[in-house]
Formats: C-alpha cells, sequence, structure tokens
C-alpha cells in the first residue's frame, strides 16, 4: 500500500461519510472496550430478556393477572362503590362520590360497638392462644410419654372447618344439656346460657377458637424449641438456673420470630371468624356482645340492600388487616426475609 493510500483511509475513518455499519463497531479508550450507544442499547436489551425476572414470567404472570384482578381489582371496585349512595335495586351512581358512608360508619354506635367486639376477640383470642400453646409446647419437649400421641390430639381441632366448630360448641353450650354446664355444675355453678348472654357470649367465642388453634401455635412454638441448640440448655443448667428461669431467660426470648409469624396468623384467623359466629348462632345476627364488623357488614348488605355503607365497613375491616399485617411485613423486611 502506497503513502497516499494510507493518507486518505486515514482521512475517511475520521470523515462525515463513513458506513454507518461502521458506527457500530467496538472503539477503545486505550485498553478496555467502550461500545457505541447502539452496541450498549442491544446489550441492556439482551441482559434483561435474559434475566430472571423475563424468563420466569411464563410461571407467575399469570397467576399474579388473575389475583390482582378479582383480588385487588375487587378491592378497588369495592372501595368506589363505598363512596357512592348505592341501596336497595337502584344502579349506583358513580358521578357523585364522597366519603359520606365513612363518616356515617365512625360515628355509629353499632359500628362502635361491632369494632370493640372485633378488636377484644383478635387481642384476647391471640394472646390466650399463644399462651395456652407455648405451655404445652414446652411440655411435650420435656420428652414426656405418648408425645406423638398426644401433639396429634390436640392438633386434630386445627383440622375442623369453622362450621363444624361452630355446630360442636352449640352442643357443649348447650343451656339444659350441654357438657360445658354440667362441668361448671360440679362445681356449684351456673346452668349458664353461654351464647345467648351478651356478657358472656363473647368469652364464649373465644374460649371455643382458643381450643381450635392453640394446637397451631403448639407445634409452631414445638418445632421452635426444637431447632435450639441442646448446649444452650446444658449451659444454663450449668450455670445452675432453675427449670422456669431457663426457659423465661434464655429459651423464650429466642422464641420471637415463631412468636411473631403465630400472632399475625392468628390475628387472620380471629378476623375471619364469620364462618365460626354464623354457624354457632345460625345467621348472620349474633348475640349483642358477639357482633363483630363481619356480621355487621353482611347484615348491612344482604338484610338491609345498604350496598355502599357495606362497602364502607368492608374497607374499614381491610383497613384493620392491614394495619396487622403491615408491620410483619416491615418486619421480615427489616430481617431480609422479603
Amino acid at each position: 500500500m502506497s503513502t497516499l493510500d494510507t493518507l486518505r483511509q486515514r482521512l475517511n475513518w475520521g470523515g462525515r461519510d463513513t458506513d454507518p455499519a461502521e458506527n457500530d463497531t467496538a472503539a477503545t479508550d486505550g485498553g478496555t472496550a467502550v461500545g457505541t450507544p447502539g452496541a450498549r442499547e442491544r446489550s441492556t436489551l439482551r441482559q434483561y430478556w435474559n434475566s430472571d425476572f423475563v424468563r420466569s414470567m411464563p410461571f407467575w404472570l399469570v397467576p399474579f393477572a388473575v389475583m390482582g384482578l378479582f383480588v385487588y381489582g375487587a378491592i378497588g371496585w369495592n372501595f368506589v362503590i363505598s363512596l357512592t349512595d348505592y341501596a336497595g335495586f337502584d344502579d349506583a351512581n358513580y358521578s357523585d362520590l364522597d366519603f359520606q358512608n365513612y363518616v356515617e360508619a365512625v360515628t355509629s354506635p353499632q359500628v362502635i360497638a361491632a369494632a370493640r367486639n372485633t378488636l377484644v376477640l383478635v387481642v384476647a383470642f391471640t394472646i390466650v392462644c399463644l399462651a395456652v400453646g407455648l405451655t404445652v409446647a414446652v411440655l411435650l419437649d420435656r420428652q414426656v410419654r405418648f408425645e406423638s400421641t398426644l401433639r396429634t390430639i390436640y392438633l386434630l381441632p386445627m383440622a375442623l372447618s369453622f362450621i363444624v366448630t361452630g355446630q360442636f360448641w352449640l352442643w357443649m353450650y348447650n343451656v339444659n344439656n350441654g357438657i360445658v354446664n354440667a362441668f361448671v355444675g360440679l362445681f356449684g355453678l351456673g346452668p349458664y346460657n353461654w351464647v345467648g348472654n351478651p356478657d358472656l357470649v363473647l368469652a364464649a367465642v373465644v374460649f371455643a377458637l382458643v381450643w381450635q388453634f392453640s394446637g397451631y401455635c403448639m407445634v409452631v412454638y414445638l418445632a421452635a424449641l426444637r431447632g435450639i441448640p441442646n448446649d444452650q440448655f446444658e449451659a444454663a443448667r450449668i450455670d445452675g438456673a432453675s427449670t422456669l428461669r431457663m426457659y423465661w431467660r434464655v429459651i423464650v426470648p429466642q422464641l420471637k420470630p415463631a412468636t411473631v409469624s403465630a400472632t399475625v396468623v392468628l390475628m387472620l384467623f380471629a378476623l375471619k371468624a364469620f364462618s365460626f359466629l354464623y354457624a354457632l348462632f345460625g345467621g348472620y345476627r349474633p348475640t349483642k356482645g358477639a357482633d363483630i364488623l363481619a356480621t355487621l357488614m353482611v347484615r348491612q348488605a344482604f338484610q338491609l340492600q345498604q350496598w355502599a355503607y357495606a362497602s364502607a365497613i368492608a374497607i374499614i375491616l381491610f383497613v384493620m388487616t392491614l394495619g396487622i399485617i403491615a408491620p410483619y411485613l416491615y418486619y421480615q423486611y427489616r430481617g431480609d426475609n422479603l
């Protein structure tokens, strides 16, 4: 190649009439390859296309879309209905939206009483269930005889549905020939109308739900106890700690993750107690002391046809549920579990 041809070639590389295809070739900055904008864009698209998010899309996109439409879409639609005056068999008017139903709900004595009953049910049921489940788990963790049989028998009520449990405890609480009244009669008490007395009915409901779900707490706590290394028990015994002190100071603090998980699940079970109350009282009008937001909502919707007002109560119940779930999700996020 002559000197003139070499000079012409160098001028063409820096000229404006260079072939566009040559612009996509990689340049260098003295050692490290630097892609042109077109090459970098294709590389970014290729990385995005080969990412786990895109490649796993066929497995989660369809169920995610279905859940988003029929769960979160239904919640959003329910919220819109709560802003209308939809009632009876008339069509909803979506042109005039306001928060009047929420104002009426938060100032209604009936809604306030139902919210108070719901809160008492959730808190009392959760605390008692955790205490009973932890106690039984500690006893079973002491290597008692027939541990497997006792564990199965104690866990069995959880396999029952709310409908079966409601009918079962309706017989147990019978005023005339129920086993509960027969038992308290041994101490010269009763008989009591457990499901008809407004002062007793909520405690009776909590006791029945604890009977059904304390087995779940027992399993959760027993699994957590079995996960604690034996050397911690032995170290506490060598230091002279009594059994009660060893569990209170050493073992129970390590059960915090199990306690948090069980608490959230139990609270959600308590908020879903509508089926149990429906079976226990034979409808969605329980005794006054056991009326919760779920039964009040259904009564407003399907007995009085106050669809918008019932939707507002449903949104209030949803916010209460969110108030339970959100701290748990934040706790899991802080622990890098999400």
